[in-house]
């Protein structure tokens, strides 16, 4: 609601001169934000941030690289592979460094370390895969940053929509608990994503 005059502005414009593979890409990069979205906030309802969210977002930029090197044909300076492996050891580091693979803690501990490292890592996954596809549809296909994020986020609705749907009573009280800190989430957060799709196609 809050991107929308902007976001239908710019589809008004482009969206009708889209084809199957326009649609196609933004689509799975609805999907595959999801995927991140479901998969982060599961790994934070059964491990601790701390251990679940630097690994996301370390081995995230690690994956993209590898993949834009793979099937991109891009090309890293060793600069900028010294800069991805100072990414990564940063965040691991911070989500725990060599302690996550010690043994001494207690089972409980251990597991939800072990989960944490699961989970952090498939989120990290699918950072990659979404920052790909949309990296392909921003320089490739040169779609609007604005609308990869906006008709995504579109999109999103149907596939997030049928659990809210589901337990209307749930929602409401959630929404009427929370809808402050959504809006305000829901507004600032895709600038920085729609500010790094520009810096991807330019």
């Amino acid at each position: 609601i809050g991107w929308a005059p902007l976001g239908l502005w710019v589809a008004w414009r482009d969206v009708p001169a889209w084809g199957g593979r326009e649609w196609a890409l933004v689509s799975l990069s609805a999907v595959l934000h999801c995927g991140y979205y479901l998969m982060l906030l599961r790994g934070y309802r059964k491990a601790d941030l701390t251990v679940v969210y630097p690994l996301a977002r370390g081995s995230g930029p690690l994956l993209s690289s590898v993949a834009a090197v793979l099937l991109l044909g891009e090309h890293i300076s060793a600069l900028g592979a010294l800069g991805i492996l100072g990414v990564v050891g940063g965040v691991f580091l911070v989500a725990g460094g060599p302690a996550l693979w010690r043994s001494g803690q207690d089972p409980e501990a251990r597991a939800r370390v072990n989960k944490g490292m699961v989970y952090g890592l498939l989120s990290g996954a699918f950072i990659a895969s979404y920052t790909v596809v949309d990296g392909y549809a921003v320089k490739v296909m040169l779609i609007s940053p604005i609308l990869v994020d906006y008709v995504g986020g579109v999109l999103r609705l149907f596939v997030v929509g049928g659990p809210v749907l589901r337990d209307i009573p749930a929602a409401r009280a959630l929404w009427k608990l929370q809808w402050k800190y959504a809006l305000f989430v829901g507004t600032v957060s895709p600038v920085s994503y729609v500010l790094v799709l520009y810096a991807m196609q330019t």
